[in-house]
């Protein structure tokens, strides 16, 4: 069982019935002090067969986890001093550390893990908008051929209405041709237009 500690303050009466939990429990115990175990979470945090501190972590009035490696007998001095035991019906007489591991740093590992997660979700958003833009884009074009191939079938039903004349035609079909010459002595198209030929 691992309790993931973040506290200042608590009640002692009940941080004693956790400890007592804690100290009677059937499974190995471990404590991973995220940021601090302070007074309560203090004498809970050391009541697991095991201590894990994050980087910058406090227990007791411990500055940080390299201040409990140094000298583990802080934590056992500062419960004792603290006198988390009063108005109890347990009495601490001593608290002996006999070992304490540096272990990999589990919220570290957490927020790798998260910002993994969140990249993932961001690049699914990113490729799903990228195949909504591919899939506009053939729409479109699928439109602009719809409209390209209703253009003759505008000009048949004008010249049967007497509406469009042969030389209003030729001079329509004029116009993309001069346009490409024009493109073609400038250098800006490097296409010609459907239909044409250089």
């Amino acid at each position: 069982m691992i309790l993931d500690i973040n506290a200042f303050v608590g009640r002692v009466d009940a941080a004693v019935i956790i400890r007592d939990l804690l100290i009677n429990a059937k499974v190995m115990t471990a404590t991973f002090v995220n940021r601090r175990a302070i007074s309560a979470g203090a004498l809970i945090g050391i009541a697991a067969e095991k201590i894990v501190m994050a980087d910058a972590a406090a227990i007791g009035f411990a500055a940080t986890h390299k201040d409990v490696l140094e000298n583990p007998d802080h934590i056992a001095k500062h419960v004792l001093t603290k006198g988390l035991d009063a108005g109890t019906a347990y009495e601490i007489l001593s608290i002996d550390i006999a070992d304490v591991d540096v272990g990999e740093n589990i919220g570290a590992k957490l927020q790798i893990d998260q910002a993994n997660a969140d990249k993932q979700i961001a690049q699914a958003k990113a490729e799903e908008r990228r195949a909504m833009a591919v899939a506009l884009e053939q729409e479109m074009s699928a439109r602009v051929v719809d409209a390209e191939a209703e253009a003759p079938r505008a000009m048949a039903e004008a010249f049967r209405q007497g509406n469009l004349g042969v030389m209003d035609y030729y001079r329509m079909k004029n116009v993309p041709v001069d346009t490409d010459m024009r493109e073609a002595i400038t250098g800006l198209g490097d296409e010609p237009s459907p239909g044409q030929t250089r």
